[in-house]
């Protein structure tokens, strides 16, 4: 099977990605519907604060920011209003009915003072008059998550209190329907760990600042719980219904210090946040032996966590249930929750609990062979941007990569386990090496770099365009052809799990620059424990086999350690008091492979030179696999 790139796919090949990161929004390329009349969003603040109104033609980025300002007493001075990548100014053409915004301030300035304002009457009239519970975004939810949210609302109403959930790292609540019965789990973003307002002290960042994950911002974590389920097509790993959600209640947590929140109703906090329907269930996967877990449900869940790169699939995100009935004794049925940490914005590792499960190793069937034929990772991320228009382009470039990656392993042959292992990054000694996915994409990486040397070197020579478009066709042919075959017959290179002698020359990329802003902000960068710049030594490699670019590529020292690691559910409940760095509990993860900083034309080549190489790589890893030892992994459970 092939997903060569026809002129259609070419063309959403481009659509997924609109220009740089976080750079000024100009024109309306990136959503193609433009609304009329008035329209509902929610604004939310830095520190958590959420505003609801109604925009119509006349309103701009400037009356947005103003209104805030009044509503909730939130310094507007040098701020800018966000939509995921896009920076807002006059137009707002672009903003979708129930759209979620975020107002960040500029990092040059930090003013905290904010000007006395006298509300007028239209201001008045512009406070939030928002129900107890909205959903935002997605336009076709489905009726169940309507009906959960009905029943949510009208407990609300009638003083059935929400249950704080004691576990985890973040702030989580059981809401209720009116018989009492757990119908939702609700987790604000702005009660993430780092976020202003996490109940159980870790703290010490902003909304949109990179978060637990690096790849992964606070605050957005309740989008990818939402794009999982959007994405489960047909219920196929049995993802519980999930919605974004702006809900109202007094049982949210608001840190000491946190401003915005004195002009709300009495003790009522409304927050944006994923809601999720309460699934019942005996018990984790994490209590339970794997043995009795059906191997269709083990694949299933193990293909959605491949395609969206769940970087926590950990047992205790794997609900198990009884089936009751005749004939299903010591039958379960699996659950899985918690995708908040998935879709990362570049390359990450992630964590797969079933990778050494014994069904992980039996090969696909034809009908999950045949779902997987059926997936458009084009088609998935157009819908994501249409449901979700606050999802990050970097974050739907990881998406479509995961799938080409499944679809081309699966038709292949290769099963789930061996599509984990390729996937999953090793740890030797102290160092973190760069999984097999990422270094095909390296290579493909060089070969787009030698072929821009190669346009400069024909161009530099004079030549028509007619004969340089040849050349450079001829070269780039001869350099993919030159990669097949090495990867086919080298041994020195070799992307299995017996020739990782060459990944000691592959250094991790520099942190974005996002993350380098924030790092000199004022106390907002918690300390990250041993992390300090540095070059790896060579040891001794035959150079001649790899690229000549990679011995440019700069290196940091691996920071994978940490102090806290032995401590998974250690952590003290309380107010924002004791405070301390999740980064002393959880690793920094490298970043040896970026997707977001190529053009639109690079993409569409990158993914046409990834799926040359990926035939090659798959039957080195399935000669390499025979008599391979267990691999040693690092767990980087979250929980949260």
């Amino acid at each position: 099977m092939s997903l060569d790139l026809d002129p259609v796919h070419r063309q959403m090949a481009l659509a997924t990605y609109r220009g740089p990161l976080d750079s000024d929004y100009h024109g309306n390329e990136r959503m193609e519907r433009k609304p009329s009349g008035k329209r509902r969003v929610f604004v939310q603040t830095e520190t958590g604060c959420v505003l609801g109104m109604d925009l119509d033609r006349s309103d701009n980025a400037h009356t947005v920011k103003r209104r805030l300002q009044v509503a909730l007493n939130v310094p507007i001075e040098e701020s800018s209003l966000m939509c995921g990548d896009m920076v807002l100014k006059n137009d707002l053409s672009v903003v979708r009915n129930d759209s979620s915004l975020l107002l960040t301030r500029n990092f040059l300035h930090r003013s905290s003072s904010t000007p006395c304002l006298s509300p007028t009457g239209r201001d008045l009239q512009q406070r939030d008059q928002s129900g107890p519970i909205e959903i935002l975004g997605c336009s076709n939810q489905s009726a169940r998550i309507k009906h959960l949210v009905k029943d949510i609302a009208k407990a609300i109403q009638s003083g059935i209190d929400a249950i704080p959930v004691c576990s985890g790292l973040g702030g989580a609540y059981y809401f209720r329907n009116c018989l009492g019965e757990n119908v939702a789990i609700v987790k604000p973003t702005d009660e993430e760990p780092y976020a202003p307002n996490n109940p159980k002290g870790f703290v010490g960042k902003t909304l949109g600042q990179p978060g637990l994950k690096r790849t992964v911002r606070v605050g957005e974590t309740g989008f990818r719980e939402v794009a999982a389920y959007l994405l489960d097509h047909d219920h196929f790993a049995n993802v519980p219904s999930t919605a974004l959600v702006k809900i109202t209640h007094s049982v949210f947590n608001v840190n000491d210090g946190v401003s915005g929140y004195m002009h709300q109703n009495g003790k009522q906090v409304s927050k944006i946040a994923s809601l999720q329907q309460y699934i019942p269930h005996d018990f984790d996967a994490s209590d339970h032996g794997t043995s009795s877990f059906p191997v269709a449900a083990v694949h299933r869940i193990g293909i959605l966590d491949i395609r969206i790169l769940n970087t926590d699939r950990h047992a205790g995100n794997l609900l198990v249930r009884k089936l009751d009935g005749v004939g299903r004794f010591g039958q379960v049925e699996l659950v899985p929750i918690d995708h908040g940490l998935s879709l990362p914005e570049s390359l990450e590792d992630p964590y797969f609990e079933w990778i050494h499960w014994p069904q992980a190793s039996i090969p696909f069937s034809e009908d999950e062979l045949q779902y997987i034929d059926h997936l458009d990772p084009f088609w998935d991320s157009e819908m994501l941007r249409m449901e979700l228009p606050m999802i990050r382009e970097a974050c739907l470039r990881v998406l479509v990569l995961c799938t080409i990656f499944l679809k081309e392993a699966a038709a292949f042959g290769l099963c789930l386990a061996e599509i984990g292992e390729m996937m999953s990054r090793e740890f030797r000694g102290h160092e973190e090496e760069p999984s097999e996915l990422e270094l095909i994409c390296m290579e493909v990486r060089t070969l787009l770099e030698e072929r821009e040397i190669s346009t400069s070197e024909v161009k530099g020579r004079g030549k028509d365009k007619w004969q340089f478009d040849i050349d450079c066709d001829e070269e780039v042919s001869e350099l993919i052809s030159n990669r097949e075959e090495k990867l086919s017959v080298e041994t020195t290179f070799n992307f299995g799990p017996k020739g990782r002698s060459g990944q000691n020359l592959l250094y991790k990329l520099d942190e974005s620059v996002e993350e380098e802003a924030t790092a000199d902000t004022e106390g907002d960068e918690l300390p990250r424990g041993d992390e300090h710049a540095g070059l790896v030594q060579d040891k001794n490699i035959n150079v001649s086999k790899l690229s000549m670019s990679m011995k440019n590529i700069t290196v940091g020292e691996k920071s994978w350690r940490h102090p806290g690691a032995s401590q998974k559910c250690g952590y003290w409940v309380g107010t924002s008091s004791g405070n301390r760095s999740v980064n002393e509990q959880l690793p920094v993860s490298s970043s040896f492979v970026k997707l977001a900083d190529m053009s639109e034309e690079e993409w569409v080549q990158f993914l046409e030179n990834f799926q040359r190489l990926l035939y090659p790589a798959f039957a080195n890893h399935k000669s390499g696999s025979a008599g391979q030892r267990q691999r040693q992994r690092l767990g980087t459970s979250c929980q949260f």
